[in-house]
């Protein structure tokens, strides 16, 4: 009889292999394939059952009479499976074991053994039965025995679904029309029944960890060293500071919610005077005419819109650490932030002079010391204070600081008039943007509205490479995009910005007489 088993499972690969023989998958139909995953799926399930049924039945000394350290490779080497499958395994195996009684011998329940049977009788898989008991095995020490047990009828249950009652189904454990008459439905997947565990959590354990519990004191966020010109940052959060985190990303990287962002900043042609073309087709819903006699069929607007993503092309995970850099920019100028040696948080990027001028050489900033380029320093300095340092061998010789920081009143007037990062296609409000100087400061750009334009975060970092150009008209704010974007190299302006748009608007903000 000891070879029973070993007979019945030749068998099955010998069956399995008529299944795989002469290419007869390849001549099924797509319903066909259907049902022959499904029945596939019920044969994996129990195939994993005989696996976890087979050590967990077996002497504890089971790894070491096959020459083995520990179960985990045994497994290994018995499956040929990784180390994280054989270690899914092995946690089964302790949810499923049934150990011997000291006094009497006798094999004593499974910890979980409702979920046992269920995975005896291919109703779940191993997935399923760890998906299930991890929730209620973190409050175990809170809800007791019984609390467990009762879990654990409620999940078999809700894992049998359709496979419910033995007489109901066919044999290969697909339903069939006695299941789907009996008004259950299918068996869930894994997903599923954590989530049903972790609502059986908040009913057995309404009140939850204490406040300072464990996962709390778990939270923390590491900086790591320099490496390769980054630095790692890892940790966890409590779910509240996560989800605050969360809705920063999207108040910058979507910051229209309803439907398709609305355009603040919209650019139509100007001639040289910076007026708005005639003729242009541009009106206020973004759309550019044909521009042949007013046919009145629009066209979509190829200055305002990035449908292939060639203007802003950084990835999800680029465009979250780019809304935090700005974020942090916010919170440091905030009037609430706390001070920091009697001033606000502040980068400080020492960089030599003749450098800074040059735009080459290195620069320092804390906890990366002479690993930075130039170009940070002159990024920063571009909406910030320098504060030149003179040295004499060593010797600190003076000491000069230029205010070129625009004014809360003055970058609130930059706000108002373009409303957003001035490079089309760019939708981050004005508000979250850097002051970005038109005519640089060092070359003598005074610190003024009309020198001065919001750009994100990104943007304001990369228009030295990115083939943008700026430039102010008489007060009004100017783009040039390379030769992709606009064939035409022409300036254009934001139509909010033009003289005819604000008088436009003025004139709209008048109350009416009568």
């Amino acid at each position: 009889m000891s070879s029973q088993p070993r007979t019945l499972l030749d068998q099955v690969i010998s069956d399995l292999d008529r299944v795989l023989a002469d290419d007869s998958l390849a001549g099924l139909t797509e319903s066909e394939r259907v049902e022959v995953l499904a029945t596939a799926g019920a044969a994996f399930r129990r195939v994993e059952a005989v696996i976890v049924e087979t050590v967990a039945t077996g002497d504890v000394e089971l790894a070491h009479i096959a020459g083995c350290r520990n179960e985990n490779e045994l497994l290994r080497r018995a499956l040929l499976v990784d180390t994280g499958g054989a270690s899914r395994l092995v946690k089964v195996v302790d949810l499923v074991r049934r150990e011997s009684s000291l006094t009497s011998g006798e094999r004593l329940p499974a910890r979980w053994p409702a979920l046992r049977e269920a995975l005896l009788d291919g109703t779940v898989g191993t997935a399923g039965v760890l998906a299930a008991t991890a929730p209620i095995e973190k409050v175990m020490d809170r809800i007791g025995l019984d609390g467990r047990l009762g879990a654990d009828e409620c999940l078999a249950g809700a894992a049998r679904g359709a496979h419910d009652a033995p007489e109901s189904g066919s044999a290969d454990g697909v339903p069939d029309d006695a299941d789907r008459d009996s008004g259950r439905g299918p068996a869930p997947m894994p997903e599923d029944l954590r989530l049903l565990a972790e609502a059986l959590v908040d009913l057995l354990d309404p009140d939850g960890e204490e406040p300072a519990d464990e996962a709390a004191r778990r939270r923390g966020i590491t900086v790591g060293r320099l490496r390769n010109g980054l630095r790692s940052i890892t940790g966890a959060l409590t779910p509240e500071v996560a989800a605050q985190l969360e809705l920063i990303f999207d108040a910058q990287n979507n910051p229209k919610g309803d439907g398709p962002p609305g355009l603040g900043v919209r650019f139509a042609p100007t001639d040289a005077d910076g007026a708005g073309l005639e003729g242009s087709g541009v009106d206020g819903s973004g759309a550019v005419g044909s521009g042949h006699g007013g046919s009145g069929v629009d066209e979509p607007d190829p200055f305002n819109s990035d449908p292939r993503a060639v203007i802003d092309d950084r990835t999800a995970t680029q465009k979250r650490h780019d809304a935090l850099a700005a974020a942090l920019g916010i919170a440091a100028r905030h009037r609430d932030m706390p001070s920091l040696g009697g001033a606000a948080p502040t980068l400080v990027v020492t960089v030599n002079a003749e450098d800074l001028a040059a735009g080459r050489g290195r620069a320092s900033v804390p906890g990366a010391w002479n690993q930075t380029h130039a170009d940070v320093a002159a990024h920063v300095g571009c909406s910030g204070t320098i504060q030149r340092v003179t040295m004499d061998e060593g010797r600190i010789v003076g000491i000069h600081s230029t205010d070129r920081v625009f004014t809360v009143h003055q970058r609130r007037a930059i706000v108002a008039r373009d409303k957003e990062c001035l490079i089309p296609g760019c939708h981050v409000p004005a508000s979250w943007c850097e002051i970005h100087h038109v005519t640089e400061h060092a070359r003598g750009g005074p610190t003024h509205t009309d020198n001065g334009v919001p750009l994100c975060w990104w943007h304001h970092r990369s228009l030295g490479t990115s083939g943008w150009e700026i430039r102010m008209n008489d007060g009004v704010p100017e783009v040039r995009g390379p030769g992709w974007w606009d064939p035409t190299r022409r300036w254009r302006a934001p139509r909010l910005s033009l003289p005819h748009a604000r008088s436009d608007r003025e004139s709209a903000a008048m109350p009416r007489a009568g």
